[in-house]
């Protein structure tokens, strides 16, 4: 007897002490295992190299938070969670709330006031539960602040014609992206610095005035115009060069040979640009007058052989597509007038045709009169970035635009020139336009050729341009009469942030997440079926088990 107690306290104690070892060892050696086939709750690279930046404590509030959510953003919710968990785990800096603004009905109106003040905009979805439809009302957004900087955090990506289950799968996809993209801004000081070309009849401030501010948090950027290459060439060849990146928005005006070659020189020192250019003279604002219509004409901005020679060429067309944006007309005068949205293939949508990080998981953009590009064999690498449907067909100019084409009927087989090139990338080692020509003057150290760089160009001044309201410039991208948004804010956001070398954000767009969702329709079917069988199931099995139970004790004791 005392043996067998010996043997017991023995156990006893080893099973003690081998959980104390196991608890010290855990403590000593934390470690987080990712067992999902898409590592969806394993932290990008670039995400923990923003966290360890961070020093001082950060506090995110969540406004996702509700007890009437649909089962899809109830999905949403979970993992916005889950994510902060993994970013808590990484740095004990970071902390989250998850705060509901309408719950309180004392404070309701103020809170949503305060929001929208914020830019917080609110969110109506149609909840369907038990065959019934209602709405509910969220705010999909998170607040980060540090060392008394706020930045706002969208956990919604809005996604042109999507079900609300598209719309959050394509939410969690960026979901890495957005909190990386927030605590970035607040623990990374500015470095790059973007100059915004002027003098050539590019667009006022006021048009591209959201695309500036969506971009200003990451950049310094100031205005830079060529006209003092007249009688200053290589000075301003030099303070051009104090600049990363240039941006020249639709310009209207020729670019002289000496512009051209100073701007061919900054691209030769490895400058990084961005180009949004028009071969045909035309704008949807100039169609608005008494007698709605206007003539398309080519535009000759002398920069045919300067692309050309760096492999693109832009030519003067207008690609018109079935797949386009509508156009909406007031209809009535006074009081009586009404707005109402036709067809107008002028305004065609592009979305990207590969795995590039610029163009991944982005929605479709707006052009207005795009052009067709070319491709042409040169040294450097090209990549096609945006293309239109196959549903297209090209203009000629001089030609007649009116507004009266909306009522014309539409004839498919006549959109037969396939998928149209409206963005192309542009990497690698440049030769100069003005190799084995006569220079237009003479600097120090003119190249022929570039060290490596980048380029993008866009064969539409319009993408980066927003509509300009009595309240001052709209939001790029945003159609006020449909409430659809296009991807134009973001597709160039990207752009400046890979040609400026920040590619690790852009980098986690990259990432595929698969997330399940429920059929509704089906748990509204078998609804009943799964409780009773939740029910009564275990009250069964438990059952069984004590007949058993009471079967083999009987069967024992009965010897």
């Amino acid at each position: 007897m005392r043996k067998n107690l010996n043997k017991s306290i023995k156990n006893i104690a080893f099973v003690v002490i081998g959980l104390i070892v196991i608890n010290v060892i855990a403590n000593t050696f934390y470690k987080r295992f990712d067992l999902t086939t898409d590592q969806r709750y394993t932290l990008n690279p670039s995400v923990l190299t923003i966290l360890e930046k961070v020093e001082s404590p950060i506090l995110v509030d969540v406004f996702l938070e509700g007890d009437d959510f649909p089962s899809e953003f109830r999905k949403l919710q979970s993992e916005t969670r889950q994510l902060l968990e993994e970013l808590v785990a990484y740095n004990n800096n970071i902390s989250f709330n998850f705060i509901n603004p309408i719950e309180d009905e004392a404070t309701r109106d103020q809170n949503i006031q305060q929001l929208n003040a914020r830019g917080l905009t609110p969110m109506q979805l149609n909840v369907q539960e038990n065959g019934k439809t209602s709405q509910a009302v969220i705010f999909p957004w998170a607040l980060a602040s540090y060392n008394d900087q706020t930045v706002k955090i969208p956990l919604v990506k809005n996604t042109l014609g999507a079900t609300q289950q598209q719309l959050v799968n394509n939410s969690v996809q960026q979901l890495e992206y957005a909190f990386a993209d927030g605590i970035s801004k607040l623990v990374n000081p500015k470095r790059r610095k973007i100059a915004v070309l002027k003098g050539n009849g590019q667009l006022e401030n006021k048009y591209i005035a959201d695309y500036i501010k969506s971009i200003r948090d990451y950049y310094f950027i100031a205005p830079f115009t060529l006209d003092s290459v007249t009688n200053y060439a290589e000075s301003t060849l030099k303070k051009l060069q104090e600049y990363d990146l240039i941006i020249s928005a639709k310009p209207t005006e020729a670019f002289s040979e000496k512009e051209k070659f100073v701007l061919d020189q900054y691209t030769m020192n490895g400058g990084k640009s961005l180009w949004l250019l028009e071969q045909v003279a035309m704008d949807k604002d100039s169609l608005y007058n008494d007698y709605g219509k206007n003539i398309a004409i080519p535009l000759d901005l002398n920069l045919t052989d300067f692309f050309f020679k760096y492999g693109i060429r832009i030519n003067p067309l207008i690609v018109s597509s079935m797949y386009s944006a509508p156009i909406t007309l007031a209809s009535g005068e006074g009081s009586d007038s009404q707005f109402q949205s036709y067809p107008w293939t002028y305004s065609p949508l592009a979305k990207g045709n590969s795995n590039h990080p610029i163009v991944n998981n982005l929605d479709f953009l707006k052009f207005d009169f795009a052009n067709p590009m070319d491709t042409i064999k040169s040294s450097t690498k090209k990549t096609i970035l945006l293309q239109t449907a196959p549903l297209t067909k090209l203009e000629g100019t001089p030609r007649e635009i009116s507004l009266d084409m909306v009522n014309n009927k539409l004839e498919p087989k006549t959109f037969n020139k396939g998928p149209q090139t409206l963005a192309v990338l542009l990497e690698g080692t440049f030769t100069s336009a003005y190799n084995n020509r006569v220079k237009p003057f003479a600097i120090s150290n003119s190249k022929n050729s570039s060290i490596p760089t980048k380029m993008v160009v866009i064969s539409d001044g319009d993408v980066i341009k927003n509509e300009v309201g009595r309240l001052g410039p709209e939001e790029l991208g945003f159609d006020k009469y449909t409430g659809q948004t296009f991807g134009n804010k973001e597709f160039l956001s990207n752009v400046a942030n890979y040609l400026l070398d920040d590619t690790g954000l852009i980098n986690i767009r990259s990432k595929e997440i698969a997330v399940a969702f429920l059929n509704p329709e089906k748990i509204t079917e078998e609804k009943t079926k799964w409780q009773l069988l939740n029910l009564l199931l275990p009250l069964v099995l438990l059952g069984v088990f004590g007949l058993i139970f009471n079967y083999l004790r009987k069967k024992k004791y009965a010897k």
